[in-house]
């Protein structure tokens, strides 16, 4: 399947709440707690651009970037419906994020993800992130992983 629209959204959109709930529910279950998370949550104040896929069906995915420093911004909230996992839709909404860092002039995307996700390792792996060590809020954390891409125009 391949007719995905992927549209920038305010954070407080509907379909991107929901779908960052549904991803907040898979994590809660993977990690047995609530507690999974450094840091504080994004929110509205610090993201700087949150992208939704949709397919004929609805809202099957999100991604959003959040400003780092002057040439870095960290992906946060990744995530696809299970059911549309495997149809290929995390890779365009991941190329949007890199497509409006790159715009914003930001060469270098960072992430975190967690010890029990192996599936978003194998991903980000997969399109050109290496791991690095944990950063910001993450040093330290028990449950992190951070991967990192240089972006080319």
């Amino acid at each position: 399947m391949t007719d995905w629209i992927i549209e920038e959204r305010g954070w407080d959109d509907p379909d991107g709440a929901a779908l960052r709930a549904a991803q907040r529910a898979e994590l809660d279950a993977r990690y047995g707690s609530d507690d999974h998370e450094p840091g504080g949550p994004p929110s509205g104040d610090d993201i700087d651009l949150f992208l939704v896929a949709t397919a004929g069906r609805g809202p099957v995915g999100c991604g959003a970037l959040r400003h780092l420093d002057a040439t870095s911004a960290e992906v946060k909230r990744m995530y696809v419906v299970p059911d549309a996992r495997g149809t290929g839709v995390a890779t365009p909404i991941l190329r949007g994020l890199e497509d409006a860092a790159l715009a914003r002039g930001w060469t270098t995307l960072r992430l975190e993800t967690g010890t029990e996700q192996p599936d978003a390792q194998r991903f980000y792996r997969r399109e050109g992130y290496h791991e690095i060590p944990l950063f910001g809020v993450y040093a330290g954390s028990t449950l992190s992983v951070c991967y990192e891409r240089a972006l080319r125009r």
